[in-house]
């Protein structure tokens, strides 16, 4: 599992409950004036005397009372939107401003439950109903930079497991402004009701990046390292374990051999690397013999095989290291898993 791609996104989480003020006009107002407000209302048509007006009506308006908001009162923020992070689940807009999340199974649900019980632990948000299926949040504070003052809402949020939907639902309740009671607008109703869930969903995300850790740790306890071969006949070392497991356990070993990794590159699999042999002690306590390399740069390519990734290793002038040289980097990077599992 890639526990890293879904990083940067995540990140858009950390300013949803801080930031300050300053402007906030100008981020939801159109930057025009309101003159058509002032525009004088349409009056009847006065035929000439001794004429007879045509009338069509393909462009007429038909009469009746038009719900909506006009001028300073429209709002230009574009829509937020729900972040994709668990996978398979389906965001719904409700008509009502509410925002549902159907997930694929049961087990998905219950955990985004117990998370969301926890993220109220961990930010002071108080739940004044707590039961198997609703909870209901105390006041939550919003300092968002396109908001004249603070914003407080209230939140209803509940699950169900019916006709095999799984469904996870967000309702905003009550709101303030300042500290003031007011009527939430039906923008603002979606707006934080999709806030709110996408720091449910961060949390979530944290966690199973967290369990993907740990599961590649355990994952690379036990990697078998060897020697072999390539479709040329070229020398290769052998990983024993997916490429995305071995990938992010590779640092620390080499690390731990005397390298300083200088780059990497996951997509084209290299790894950019200097080396400064540890001394003869190191080599004593490992229980290996040194490796033969020099003190110089090199560049390790490593190749997705399935459940096992291949190893390459070329100098700085891009030139393979001989196949006595790549034969002692396997032993060696064994042992160094080995001495990690020990530790």
């Amino acid at each position: 599992m890639n526990v890293n791609y879904r990083l940067a996104v995540t990140a858009v989480m950390v300013a949803t409950l801080a930031g300050c003020s300053g402007g906030a006009e100008r981020r939801r107002q159109a930057n025009q004036d309101f003159n058509y407000l002032e525009t004088a209302p349409l009056s009847s048509w006065n035929s000439p005397s001794g004429g007879a007006a045509t009338v069509s009506g393909e462009y007429s308006i038909p009469a009746a009372e038009y719900a909506g908001v006009i001028g300073k009162a429209v709002d230009i923020r574009p829509p937020q939107q729900v972040l994709a992070l668990i996978p398979g689940a389906r965001a719904v807009h409700n008509a009502d401003g509410t925002v549902s999340l159907q997930l694929v199974k049961a087990e998905e649900l219950n955990e985004l439950w117990t998370l969301t019980k926890r993220l109220g632990k961990e930010r002071n948000i108080a739940f004044d109903v707590d039961t198997a299926q609703t909870l209901e949040t105390s006041w939550v504070q919003w300092n968002n930079e396109d908001e004249d003052t603070e914003i407080s809402s209230r939140y209803r949020i509940t699950r169900s497991s019916e006709n095999g939907q799984n469904l996870y639902t967000i309702k905003l309740l009550d709101w303030r402004e300042a500290g003031v009671d007011k009527s939430v607008s039906l923008v603002n109703q979606e707006r934080y009701s999709i806030l709110m869930t996408n720091l449910v969903m961060a949390k979530y995300d944290a966690y199973e990046r967290e369990k993907a850790r740990l599961r590649a740790q355990e994952l690379v306890k036990q990697i078998p390292i060897s020697m072999g071969r390539d479709r040329s006949g070229l020398p290769v070392i052998i990983a024993r374990a997916p490429y995305n497991v071995f990938w992010e356990r590779l640092p620390s070993l080499l690390q731990m051999l005397g390298f300083t990794v200088d780059s990497r590159n996951r997509s084209q699999g290299t790894v950019d690397v200097a080396f400064r042999a540890p001394d003869d002690d190191f080599w004593t306590e490992l229980g290996i013999q040194p490796l033969q390399l020099t003190n110089r740069d090199y560049k390790l390519q490593l190749g997705d095989l399935g459940n096992r990734t291949s190893i390459t290793v070329t100098d700085e002038d891009g030139k393979p290291i001989t196949e006595e040289a790549l034969e002692s980097l396997a032993p060696v990077l064994a042992a160094a898993i080995d001495k990690e599992n020990q530790s």
